[in-house]
C-alpha cells in the first residue's frame, strides 16, 4: 500500500505551524490530489498535503480499496489522509491502518454533494455538532500524539454558531482546523467570508488554515493578513498553477515538464496526465491551442505538440 518515511528527514505538520508563519497546504481533491501532483506541487513550495477524501468503510473493509485509494512514497511527507466518516469507530480503524505511512488524518465536515449528505458524511456533520466532537475525541484517543487529527468544515451563515462548532471540535482534541469560507448551499462559487475565519482564528487556540479562493502567492498573503491565520490551502488555484505558491503567475514550463516526467515514471493513466496539463496550460493558451490540445488522445500526442509548440524535450 505505502512506504514509510525516514523520521526526521521532513517537519512533521505541528512543526510547520510552529517554525512558519504562513503554512501553504494543498487541499483534498477527488482525483487529483494524489500522489503524483502531490510530488509536483511539493517542488514549487507547498508545504503540506492531503490526499483525496476515502471513505471510511470501504477502505476499511476493502484490501483493494485499500490499494486503489492510498498511495504514497517515501518523498511524500508531511501528509494529511482525509476520511469521509459517519461513525467514530469507522474513521479509528481507518487512522490505524494508514498511520505508519502518513502524519495526520483530517475528517471531511465541508461535501456538500446529495450522496455524501444522503450517507451521513461531509457537511452533514455540521449540524450534528456532538456527534462529531464525539468522533474527534474517539480518534484522538486511539493514535499516538504525534500524529494530528483535524477537521475541515464550511461555515454558517450565523458566525456565532460556527465559531461555537469550531470550539467543540478544538475541545474535543483537534490538532488543527480547516475551514473553508463558505456556507454548505454555496459549494464552491459566491464570495469568501474572511472575517468568519478571522473571528474562527481569533476564538482558538489551535491553527486554522484558510480555504477559498486562493488563486495565488497574493492571495494566500492578503488572506493571511486579513485573518491571521496559520496556513492557507488551496485547490483549483493548483490545479491551474502548480508552482503559484513559489510566485510563479501562471504555470511556468518547467513544471510543466515536472508534471510530464512524473507522470512518465509514475505510470499515470492517460485521462489524468491530459487533464492536469489541461488545467496547467489553459491560461497561456490562445482559444484555438485550447481547442487543439484538449482534444489529443494520446500521450504521444501530448508529447509531440508539447515538443513542437513549446520546444520541451523528454
Amino acid at each position: 500500500m505505502a512506504v514509510t518515511a525516514q523520521e526526521g528527514t521532513y517537519l512533521k505538520p505541528m512543526e510547520l505551524f510552529e517554525t512558519k508563519d504562513l503554512v501553504t497546504v494543498c487541499a483534498p481533491m477527488v482525483r487529483y490530489s494524489k500522489l503524483a501532483f502531490r510530488s509536483l506541487v511539493r517542488k514549487y513550495g507547498c508545504d503540506l498535503c492531503f490526499t483525496p477524501m476515502i471513505i471510511s468503510d470501504c477502505f476499511i473493509q476493502s484490501i483493494r480499496a485499500r490499494h486503489s485509494d492510498f498511495t504514497t512514497s517515501q518523498d511524500d511527507r508531511p501528509l494529511i489522509v482525509q476520511f469521509a466518516a459517519s461513525k467514530g469507530e469507522d474513521w479509528a480503524k481507518a487512522a490505524q491502518i494508514v498511520a505508519p505511512y502518513c502524519d495526520g488524518v483530517d475528517l471531511n465536515c465541508g461535501c456538500p454533494q446529495r450522496w455524501a449528505m444522503a450517507e451521513g458524511y461531509g457537511a452533514c456533520l455540521l449540524h450534528h455538532p456532538h456527534l462529531l466532537a464525539d468522533m474527534v475525541a474517539q480518534v484522538r484517543r486511539s493514535l499516538p500524539t504525534h500524529f494530528t487529527v483535524s477537521v475541515k468544515i464550511r461555515i454558517f451563515q450565523d458566525v456565532r454558531k460556527t465559531v461555537e462548532l469550531a470550539r467543540q471540535v478544538e475541545a474535543a482534541g483537534a490538532s488543527f482546523l480547516s475551514v473553508h469560507g463558505r456556507t454548505q448551499d454555496q459549494r464552491g462559487s459566491g464570495p469568501v467570508s474572511l472575517a468568519t475565519i478571522s473571528q474562527i482564528k481569533d476564538a482558538l487556540s489551535i491553527p486554522v488554515v484558510a480555504n477559498g479562493d486562493i488563486r495565488s502567492l497574493e492571495d494566500a498573503t492578503r488572506v493571511k493578513d486579513c485573518t491571521g491565520v496559520d496556513g492557507v490551502m488551496s485547490a483549483q488555484g493548483l490545479l491551474e498553477n502548480p508552482a503559484m505558491f513559489a510566485g510563479h503567475p501562471t504555470t511556468p514550463l518547467e513544471c510543466v515538464r515536472d508534471w510530464v516526467s512524473t507522470s512518465l515514471s509514475l505510470g499515470i493513466p492517460f485521462p489524468t496526465f491530459h487533464h492536469h496539463l489541461i488545467y496547467m496550460m489553459d491560461k497561456s493558451q490562445s482559444r484555438a491551442d485550447r481547442r487543439y490540445f484538449n482534444g489529443l488522445g494520446s500521450t504521444s500526442g501530448v508529447l509531440s505538440y508539447l515538443s513542437e509548440k513549446y520546444m520541451l524535450e523528454f
